[in-house]
């Protein structure tokens, strides 16, 4: 290798001259830039771990946000659900009042037309015995010229006796 040709007088010069700036080199690098470039990397290692340490305490915040969350929505969904119970039962109640009403409503009106009805049975039957009555009396009187108004009357009651209809 011709660079490295010892017999030549200026390569010991050379190799002084290297050793000279190396060693300027270093101390300068040794003394002002290293420790700068330490501290820039101390400075980073030191932001990442706070930067991991706050993302560790805002998971950990965050956790705990969705446990209330949670907590909170499994309590909204319980008094709903016996907010919907409640609402039912009292809708329940108030068709079974309504119900109660209206049967007792309706029974009075079935009470009232029982008795109208007994009513113009009754009175269909006094009819009956006074049509009856009359209609007996009117053929007797063309079949015969005569008729007795009380005995037909008594007969009309007996035969109205007879089929239970007095």
């Amino acid at each position: 290798m011709p660079q490295l040709d010892f017999g030549n007088p200026l390569m010991i010069a050379q190799i002084v001259w290297l050793l000279i700036i190396f060693g300027v080199l270093y101390f300068v690098l040794a003394t002002y830039a290293l420790p700068r470039v330490e501290a820039v990397l101390e400075d980073r290692r030191r932001r990442i771990e706070g930067d991991l340490e706050a993302a560790q305490a805002a998971k950990a915040e965050a956790d705990a946000a969705m446990a209330t969350h949670r907590e909170a929505t499994a309590k909204a969904r319980a008094e709903a659900q016996a907010a919907i119970a409640a609402a039912l039962q009292a809708a329940q109640a108030e068709s079974a009042q309504r119900s109660e009403a209206l049967a007792a409503r309706l029974a009075q009106q079935i009470e009232a037309a029982e008795g109208r009805i007994v009513a113009a049975r009754d009175s269909a039957m006094r009819s009956l015995r006074q049509v009856s009555t009359e209609t007996t009396v009117a053929v007797l009187q063309r079949l015969t010229g005569e008729a007795d108004q009380a005995a037909v009357g008594a007969a009309v009651d007996r035969a109205l006796v007879a089929r239970g209809q007095a």
